[in-house]
């Protein structure tokens, strides 16, 4: 067996696979980038007005990747967070879409751990935040509407409490701020990544059926092996997998909860659920309406967790309303 690899990167945009691999698939942090670019150079000194901010903690922030649809600048823009294991590209098709329909600015960003963002050992709700609070004005994206799914639906919530002043309106995809513990598969899906054990010097396409037989032992729905397996890449001749497992691993418990919050967000918000989907029960409304006194809570139809995946129109209609 081959250790865990420490210092992989991948080239942005690399989600092409090779026909070389090793027996036990590593996990690999990526750079990042912005769309259509070459790999983003190292984090540069800190900016006056991050440097100055009263609202700074301690968070160590990360340079995220990101790909940003041009728009209308006076609107608010667009801003979509995906979920554990996700990554921007989850949001292409939509994201072109909405930005045609609405002609708003329309950005996707790879959270930390995920996609071509950097691998952080730290994985917390924090400092998911404060990487958002550092990009967004960067790009002078603020306020902005923020549209979070599961993972990323939390972490919008929280920047949304933390700093309301850079969030137009919020959009929280069938998650609640409470514990979702005791309904996430997601410690079994990491668990069965990596178990992964594939041979050497074997095809791309046999390397992805062997893995996805593999996962198949832990994981019998064929569409969430998939998904799995969009994070499985080739850098530098080696198959990798481009989240970081060791900290999405260490810090599972912490991301299926949610901080502690005493404050409320007063704008205008919308939890969408999905219909098929045990995510938001309604025991967590409470606590809904606590943290949000604003919230809407609408529901699609025949859609299960990932309700952007299942039923897209049904989703962007939601969106359009919303922002109507």
């Amino acid at each position: 067996m081959l250790s865990w690899a420490r210092a992989w990167r991948l080239p942005y945009g690399g989600l092409e696979l090779s026909g070389i691999c090793f027996s036990r698939v590593p996990v690999a942090p990526s750079s990042s980038g912005r769309s259509g670019a070459e790999p983003r150079p190292l984090p540069k000194p800190l900016p006056q007005w991050a440097q100055i901010s009263p609202h700074r903690c301690s968070f160590q922030s990360v340079p995220l990747s990101y790909k940003l649809l041009d728009g209308e600048a006076a609107r608010p823009a667009l801003v979509f967070l995906h979920g554990l294991f996700g990554c921007k590209t989850n949001f292409n098709s939509i994201a072109k879409a909405l930005a045609q329909q609405t002609g708003r600015r329309v950005l996707t960003v790879d959270a930390r751990n995920h996609g071509d963002s950097p691998h952080s050992p730290d994985m917390s709700y924090e400092a998911m935040s404060q990487d958002l609070q550092d990009l967004l004005p960067q790009l002078g994206l603020v306020p902005c509407v923020l549209i979070g799914h599961s993972m990323g639906g939390k972490t919008a919530m929280l920047l949304a409490l933390q700093r309301p002043d850079l969030v137009e309106r919020l959009v929280a995809v069938d998650i609640s701020p409470v514990n979702t513990t005791s309904i996430s598969d997601f410690p079994a899906y990491m668990a069965a990544m990596k178990a992964i054990d594939i041979p050497e010097k074997v095809s791309r396409s046999f390397a992805r059926k062997l893995a996805d037989k593999q996962l198949s032992s832990l994981i019998q729905d064929m569409a969430v092996r998939q998904f799995l397996l969009t994070n499985l890449v080739e850098a530098d001749g080696r198959f990798v997998w481009r989240v970081n497992l060791d900290a999405l691993a260490q810090h599972v418990d912490e991301i299926l909860a949610f901080p502690p919050r005493q404050e409320s967000y007063p704008g205008p918000t919308l939890f969408l659920l999905g219909g098929n989907s045990d995510f938001v029960h309604p025991s967590h409304h409470p606590e809904i309406r606590r943290l949000f006194p604003g919230a809407q809570i609408q529901t699609v139809p025949d859609a299960g967790h990932w309700i952007h995946a299942d039923r897209p129109q049904d989703f962007m209609a939601a969106i359009r309303g919303f922002l109507a």
